[in-house]
């Protein structure tokens, strides 16, 4: 017998998928803002090239990078209390984790942008007086935002699909709560169609912009 689709039966658990779209939303911009911050003081110290500190910073950044973010969520909440000794709430486990997470990926963009500049900016800027931190604030930081601003964006789009990973850890996020919708009907087509269709519509236009800011990018340079 073929499957009868039936999306009428979710029309009831609609606050569900609003309220885990607004977790969703709020943990996104949470953890890019906080990933940013984090981001931009480990990028911009490692130019730095303080021995010791930069060794521990790239050890975080390629401790976050190249391990998986799954495994990372389920050890801050499950190993790293055992640890400590303390409690951590799932909500702190999962902010903590996506905004370090994205800090590293971030920390790169950053160093990597501001290393694009050329080097006789600083050269000049130096020249005519003004101390580094307003070097870097008034002359090469302006300079490094194009390029910072495709990757920064794909990041940020990268980062929205991470957090459908915190489900695991019981966070009401719009997974999660398309679990217990489906853990109600039985439904898991229905639920999880409408969970990729809403995804879709926030996370296409966004890549569309990415895509745009990458091309603008390109021919400003050829």
């Amino acid at each position: 017998m073929p499957y009868v689709w039936d999306f009428a039966i979710l029309g009831k658990y609609s606050h569900l998928f609003w309220l885990g779209l607004g977790w969703t939303i709020a943990y996104t911009i949470g953890t890019v803002v906080l990933g940013t911050l984090i981001g931009l003081f480990v990028g911009i110290l490692r130019l730095r090239r303080l021995p010791v500190i930069d060794w521990l910073l790239l050890a975080y950044i390629e401790l976050f990078r190249c391990t998986p973010l799954l495994v990372q969520i389920i050890w801050f909440y499950y190993a790293l209390p055992v640890v400590l000794g303390v409690n951590i709430p799932a909500h702190a486990a999962a902010v903590s984790v996506l905004s370090l997470y994205g800090g590293a990926f971030y920390a790169e963009i950053v160093r990597g942008s501001i290393e694009s500049v050329h080097s006789g900016q600083w050269d000049a800027a130096r020249a005519l007086g003004l101390k580094p931190w307003r070097v870097l604030r008034l002359v090469i930081l302006p300079q490094a935002l194009k390029p910072m601003l495709a990757p920064y964006v794909n990041q940020s789009v990268t980062q929205l699909k991470n957090t459908s990973l915190v489900s695991v850890i019981a966070v009401p996020d719009l997974v999660y709560n398309a679990t217990l919708i489906n853990a109600d009907t039985y439904r898991p087509l229905e639920v999880y169609t409408i969970v990729a269709l809403i995804y879709f519509a926030i996370l296409f236009p966004a890549t569309l912009v990415g895509r745009k800011l990458e091309r603008g990018l390109t021919y400003e340079k050829a």
